[in-house]
């Protein structure tokens, strides 16, 4: 399985942008997808995921200005970025599990087993 993501660029504050994940070799039906992101000196934190079935769960800091979606007929995920932050920086990466996740796991790192290699996302102020 392959993920490769996109759509990252440079944006001022305010603005919006949409990250794209297209996968192959794998079906998007029954696995739990995820977006990490990553600022220099920082850790890995997840920022919104969809459980196998239901609706997106989202980090606290990008509720509201954030949605996640997909279209498992394409093998696509999304991630619209809207009103962003300077403190948004950061390489996003996507991420599934082909297996069943716990909700309280569906933002932790560990949960994933195939990665996209990151698409940078910088934010001006």
């Amino acid at each position: 399985v392959q993920l490769q993501a996109s759509g990252g660029g440079l944006v001022q504050a305010g603005g919006s942008l949409r990250l794209t994940c297209a996968t192959t070799g794998g079906s998007l039906d029954y696995v739990a997808v995820a977006w990490f992101r990553q600022a220099p000196g920082k850790e890995r934190e997840g920022v919104s995921c969809i459980p196998t079935r239901g609706r997106g769960i989202y980090l606290s800091s990008v509720k509201g200005r954030f949605t996640v979606s997909r279209d498992n007929a394409k093998n696509t995920m999304y991630l619209q970025m809207n009103n962003l932050k300077p403190e948004d920086t950061a390489v996003y990466f996507c991420a599934v599990r082909f297996t069943r996740i716990v909700l309280s796991m569906c933002l932790d790192p560990s949960s994933y087993n195939f990665w996209g290699q990151g698409t940078l996302v910088t934010v001006s102020s």
